[in-house]
């Protein structure tokens, strides 16, 4: 995917969004992730920590961690999951739901279906 750049509006890049990093076993989660970033922190005016496209593999997970001064959003473009909040419930996600965790929460997902989940994620510091 190409990003479309026209100067005399400020966008200043054109780049494919297409590497990823392949984490194992993500925040002591089954399997691994990938993470497909759309923006760097620098590109985002360090506004943000994150903000990619993961994918999660059929029964792969994100184990449950805390967010301490960030918060973090999930935006479910396709696939099911369950959604652990931070009180420990477990909650169905799929296509269209958005999970937000605030500042001090924990939370984990995990891909329960048998086609991958994906979604974008956002992570900004308080």
């Amino acid at each position: 995917m190409f990003r479309y750049v026209n100067q005399k509006e400020g966008v200043q890049l054109i780049r494919k969004t297409d590497q990823k990093v392949v984490r194992q076993n993500a925040h002591g989660g089954k399997g691994h992730i990938e993470v497909y970033q759309i923006l760097s922190p620098e590109e985002l005016l360090n506004r943000a920590t994150l903000y990619a496209r993961v994918v999660l593999p059929p029964g792969a997970g994100i184990g449950g961690h805390p967010h301490a001064g960030e918060s973090e959003s999930y935006y479910i473009l396709s696939g099911t999951g369950v959604f652990l909040d931070g009180d420990g419930q477990k909650k169905p996600v799929g296509s269209g739901i958005i999970c937000n965790i605030i500042p001090g929460e924990s939370h984990g997902l995990e891909n329960t279906g048998d086609v991958p989940l994906e979604m974008i994620a956002l992570v900004v510091p308080q």
